[in-house]
């Protein structure tokens, strides 16, 4: 397809969801908070349970299920016009970010990862190309899976608090420690315009592990409950490190990609399955057409699906995007990798362009 196709395709596309595109404030509000009580009240059984109990199990399973929910709206309002919800922008902050160590300012780069210079490249922080690198890759990804409610930790503890002492430090937490993201060796400085935002966000983060702090050598709170935290926080994002495998083919060998390539390397889950409901909640299940729209609200994109999927039929760009279910996805790319040699990696290409930073 010639570029003037491929933009004649999208605006064709753009025709069939354009009246799609408007946030329904109401719903927004209401499904964090009723996903953010679900989450505490879900955490406080959990936290109060006989230990190893079924109820203690069952409750952890429906708290991080609940957490990972109420996170992924973080997604949502990066998308958002920068005035629009701002309330519900501070709100899920603190609801749902600082709570967990996630505040939303620091996926600021994910607006990069829409870019047609940045997408599928060593410089997209989202973008890993497991499918084209060795299994052991994959695992490793996999294996970090523990470290990661340690490293949110001791990023708003230790290190953020000491960078404002020492200013090396400080310029390496913002080039290295400020941006959520699966590629290990995404490097780059946090926009200078939201300082004043991260700066805000990182002394209530810590004065929040510090209120914890306090409570454990004054009160109630014992050290075991921190380890019960860390189980329950690490349950949360393994869930979305888990969900992340099948939200693209992570074949692609670092080249720019189109518009139209972005979104035949993105992945919609079409299958009704009870993995795809609470696994890709909040319009995640549809994030090839998020690629190609990535302003439509989730609460539209089962509509617009359907709309595109109507006028194109089932030979067309957006369908090629359509997969049956999570697992054939996964499938794919442990299959890609066991293929692929070590010296035939695209990992290469990641690496020479982080030691060329």
């Amino acid at each position: 397809m010639t570029p003037e196709d491929e933009k004649a395709w999208i605006r064709e596309a753009h025709g069939q969801v354009k009246d799609l595109f408007k946030h329904n404030r109401a719903l927004y509000w209401t499904d964090l908070i009723a996903t953010a009580l679900i989450a505490w009240a879900s955490t406080v059984v959990f936290f109060l349970a006989s230990l190893g109990s079924g109820t203690q199990i069952l409750a952890a399973f429906i708290a991080a299920v609940a957490f990972y929910r109420g996170g992924t709206f973080m997604h949502e309002i990066i998308h958002m016009p920068r005035n629009e919800l701002k309330g519900f922008k501070w709100a899920w902050n603190a609801l749902i970010g600082v709570p967990l160590l996630l505040p939303w300012v620091m996926y600021r780069n994910h607006i990069e990862h829409h870019s047609r210079q940045h997408f599928g490249t060593p410089r997209d922080g989202e973008y890993y190309p497991l499918a084209a690198a060795p299994l052991s890759e994959t695992i490793l990804y996999m294996v970090k899976l523990p470290f990661l409610s340690l490293l949110a930790l001791a990023r708003f503890a230790i290190l953020a608090p000491l960078s404002y002492a020492y200013q090396p430090l400080r310029q390496w937490v913002l080039s290295h420690a400020s941006a959520y993201a699966s590629n290990p060796y995404y490097v780059k400085r946090f926009p200078e315009k939201e300082l004043p935002q991260l700066s805000k966000v990182e002394w209530i983060c810590f004065a929040w592990v510090m209120m914890w702090v306090a409570i454990t050598l004054l009160g109630p709170v014992t050290w075991f409950h921190w380890l019960l935290a860390w189980g329950l926080h690490s349950l949360t994002l393994a869930l979305n490190w888990i969900r992340n495998l099948a939200a693209h083919s992570y074949s692609n060998r670092g080249q720019a990609m189109t518009h139209l390539a972005q979104l035949e390397d993105s992945v919609n889950l079409v299958g009704q399955t009870w993995l795809t409901v609470w696994l890709f909640p909040v319009g995640l299940r549809y994030h090839a057409l998020h690629h190609l729209f990535p302003g439509l609200p989730y609460h539209n994109l089962g509509e617009a699906h359907r709309r595109l999927m109507t006028h194109f039929g089932d030979v067309s760009p957006y369908a090629n995007a359509n997969h049956g279910n999570y697992f054939t996805v996964v499938a794919d790319l442990l299959r890609s990798a066991s293929q692929t040699s070590k010296n035939d990696s695209a990992i290469l290409a990641w690496r020479a362009e982080h030691q060329s930073q």
